[in-house]
């Protein structure tokens, strides 16, 4: 975990086993963030967890969960939503925008994300 991150609500925020968070990322763990193992987010990716609901209007608060599963990358400067599944050894590219879910061994990049390619099997 470098020193520069920055969590909001730290209890809120649960790491899995060698996971890395980098330079000054973003986890605003307003809801659950939930990360798995081996995971790496890089410098200045955002985890959003918080939103407001547009249908209503006091605008209310929402604080919705994002799960990223083991073995995935989130790459520097991406954003993911709340709400937002990243299965297991799937790659957000280099400022991607997730604003669903991202199937487990896919590679998602652009503004929204969309499916690049499929990540090759293990050797």
């Amino acid at each position: 975990m470098y020193p520069s991150a920055k969590i909001t609500i730290p209890w809120n925020l649960s790491l899995g086993d060698q996971t890395a968070v980098g330079d000054g990322a973003i986890l605003y763990a307003l809801g659950p963030i939930r990360v798995g193992e081996r995971v790496t987010i890089s410098q200045h990716a955002h985890l959003c967890a918080g939103s407001h609901d547009y249908t209503d209007a006091a605008m209310r608060l929402t604080k919705l969960p994002i799960c990223i599963g083991d073995d995935a990358w989130i790459c520097a400067d991406a954003f993911v939503g709340p709400g937002i599944v990243v299965g297991k050894r799937a790659i957000v590219a280099a400022r991607g925008v997730v604003v669903k879910d991202v199937l487990e061994g896919t590679i998602v990049g652009g503004n929204p994300a969309h499916l690049i390619k499929q990540r090759p099997p293990l050797a």
